[in-house]
C-alpha cells in the first residue's frame, strides 16, 4: 500500500480579515458571538480545503472562549491553519485578533478548534492527505496537542452514545 501524499503545514494558512459593521454588533456595540462563529467557520474551512483538496464539512467545533471584547467598527483579523489530519478528518485551529485601526494595537480575543471532513461526489468521507510538520516545533506541538483534543472528543463521544 502507497503511503498517502504529504502536505506541509504552511500550504494550509489562511488569513482572513473583516470590519465590524453596525449589522455585526449587538446592543453593546460588541461583535455577536454568532458573527464571530461564523466567520471562524469560513476561515478554517477554507485551510481545510486547502489542505485538502476536497469539498469539507464541519464536525465539530470545540469551545470558543471570547478572551477579549471587539467594538463595532474594529478590524478582526483570523488566522487559521490545519494542525493534524487523519484518515478522512483534520482540525484546524483558528486565532482570532481584532486590530484597533485608530491605534494599530491588536489583541487577542479568541482562539477555535475545528474539526472537518473531507467529502467525495456523493457525501461521503474521502481520505486526506497527511500533514507534513516539518522541522517546525510549533507545528509538531500543535500536532500532539491536535490529536490530545480528537482523543478527548471520541472519550466524549463514546460515554454520550453508551449513556444513551
Amino acid at each position: 500500500m502507497a503511503s498517502k501524499a504529504a502536505v506541509t503545514v504552511a500550504t494550509t494558512d489562511v488569513e482572513m480579515t473583516q470590519i465590524v459593521l453596525p449589522s455585526h454588533a449587538n446592543n453593546h456595540g460588541t461583535v455577536f458571538g454568532g458573527q464571530m462563529a461564523a466567520w471562524i467557520d469560513v476561515c478554517a474551512a477554507v485551510a481545510a480545503q486547502r489542505f485538502s483538496r476536497k469539498d469539507v464539512v464541519t464536525a465539530s467545533i470545540d469551545e470558543i472562549h471570547f478572551v477579549k471584547p471587539v467594538r463595532r467598527g474594529m478590524v478582526v483579523i483570523l488566522k487559521s491553519r490545519v494542525n493534524q489530519a487523519w484518515n478522512s478528518s483534520m482540525e484546524v485551529g483558528v486565532r482570532v485578533e481584532a486590530e484597533n485601526p485608530r491605534t494599530g494595537e491588536t489583541v487577542h480575543c479568541c482562539t477555535a478548534y475545528l474539526t472537518f471532513v473531507a467529502i467525495n461526489d456523493d457525501g461521503q468521507p474521502s481520505t486526506v492527505p497527511a500533514l507534513d510538520a516539518g522541522t517546525d516545533p510549533a507545528a509538531k506541538i500543535r500536532s500532539t496537542a491536535a490529536q490530545q483534543r480528537r482523543d478527548h472528543r471520541l472519550s466524549v463521544r463514546t460515554k454520550r452514545n453508551s449513556s444513551g
